[in-house]
């Protein structure tokens, strides 16, 4: 069986967000095996799993990003929609636009220090829209 429905996530600034329990928060009651799909459909944030525990890790993975693909590059000719934007696509597409996490024993099977990270690439991001996908 497959049942599909959308999470809109709340506005966040730049950054890398622990979106777990808002995602916790929006499913249906989950079945004893399966999985389960997040997709996001945008362009400028990507998702992942990481640390849950330390909020340093959050700001380690921002400074990085930022290093690998800066603002201002010269190289840049899609610069249009502002400084952020060229760099918001790069970074998602580092990052990915959807993950799957088994579900066990009717509960997300994510590990001790693990949580559901959104990076969030544009300096003024509005909602972010996840598919949800649950197969079992």
């Amino acid at each position: 069986m497959i049942i599909q429905f959308e999470i809109a996530l709340n506005p966040r600034k730049r950054g890398f967000h622990l979106i777990t329990t808002e995602i916790l928060g929006a499913l249906p009651n989950l079945p004893r095996i399966g999985l389960l799909n997040l997709f996001i459909q945008h362009t400028s944030a990507g998702l992942t799993i990481n640390e849950n525990a330390d909020p340093s890790v959050r700001i380690d993975f921002e400074t990085i990003f930022n290093k690998l693909v800066p603002e201002n590059d010269p190289d840049f000719i899609h610069v249009l929609e502002g400084k952020d934007d060229m760099p918001a696509h790069i970074k998602s597409s580092i990052l990915n636009a959807s993950i799957t996490i088994p579900i066990e024993n009717g509960k997300l099977a994510l590990g001790t220090w693990q949580g559901i990270y959104l990076g969030e690439f544009r300096n003024h991001a509005g909602s972010r829209r996840l598919i949800c996908t649950l197969y079992y």
